[in-house]
């Protein structure tokens, strides 16, 4: 009898129903593999549709009228030498309105090295001349600084005074360069209606640098105080005359004397900075009202 008990039990546990039931787990367990198998499909799904969607933007068709032309090919090239860059400054220079469908296609497209896309906003300003403004304007938004810089620099070159908006908007660019080259387009332009959105970059703090748990002032702020007196912004004069008498703003006293010599009815006296600082603080006294 314990002999037939022994030989059923010995079949019961080699039949396949006791082998798949051995690998049985909870539903909770089955549908978090399922969801994260599914979850990983989708995301392979994305991966291959984002790669696809580069591919054919770099798979563009080239327009006829800017494949045909020789400088084209020139554009592709990576140049290293300044005497190769100028020679395509030249042929370009050469065609003309011919080189403009070239001139737009290399700025738009990625695919060109940054140097050239940079030569090719210029030489579309130099060839199109104002008329090429509207669409370098576009270039301030562009993710690249160098195109967003290009685009300052050409519209500076061509005496736009009417892209006010341009000019204060990359006054809080992220990249310092540009903010550097917005403040000079708006300085050398004598835009003075921007005068206030100039001086609200002291409050920025991308334009301090960190040092040692505290935030020193960056060369642009000397910039700055320097525009506010090129601008003529006399708001800007009281505090400025509160700031030439303190010691922490030593590093600056040179730009605040030049920029209170220019918005004074009259200038500081000659000689050192002492001299200029006792001035100016004798003027802040007798300005002070009683």
């Amino acid at each position: 009898m314990k002999s037939l008990l022994f030989l059923v039990l010995s079949v019961v546990m080699t039949t396949p129903i006791f082998a798949a039931t051995s690998k049985w787990k909870p539903k909770y367990q089955q549908k978090k593999i399922g969801t994260n198998v599914s979850a990983k499909k989708k995301s392979v799904v994305k991966t291959k549709s984002k790669v696809e969607s580069e591919k054919t933007e770099i798979q563009k068709p080239v327009p006829a009228i800017v494949k045909a032309n020789p400088l084209f090919k020139m554009y592709k090239k990576k140049y290293k030498a300044k005497a190769a860059l100028e020679n395509l400054k030249k042929k370009t220079l050469e065609q003309k309105q011919k080189a403009v469908p070239v001139l737009t296609y290399v700025m738009k497209t990625k695919d060109f090295p940054d140097n050239n896309r940079w030569v090719a906003t210029f030489m579309l300003g130099r060839i199109m001349g104002v008329k090429s403004a509207p669409f370098i304007s576009k270039f301030s938004f562009h993710p690249n600084w160098m195109l967003r810089l290009a685009s300052l620099k050409t519209l500076l070159a061509l005496g736009q005074t009417k892209m006010k908006g341009v000019y204060t908007r990359l006054l809080k660019d992220k990249a310092m360069i540009v903010r550097v080259q917005a403040l000079e387009n708006i300085r050398t332009l004598k835009l003075k209606e921007l005068a206030p959105y100039v001086w609200a970059m002291l409050y920025d703090k991308k334009n301090y640098v960190a040092s040692e748990g505290q935030r020193k002032r960056g060369n642009i702020v000397k910039t700055i105080i320097k525009t506010m007196g090129d601008l003529g912004f006399s708001k800007a004069r009281k505090p400025m005359l509160t700031m030439i008498q303190k010691k922490k703003y030593s590093d600056i006293h040179e730009e605040l004397d030049y920029a209170l010599s220019k918005i004074s009815t009259k200038p500081s006296p000659k000689g050192n900075l002492s001299v200029k600082k006792h001035y100016w603080s004798k003027m802040a006294i007798s300005e002070k009202t009683i």
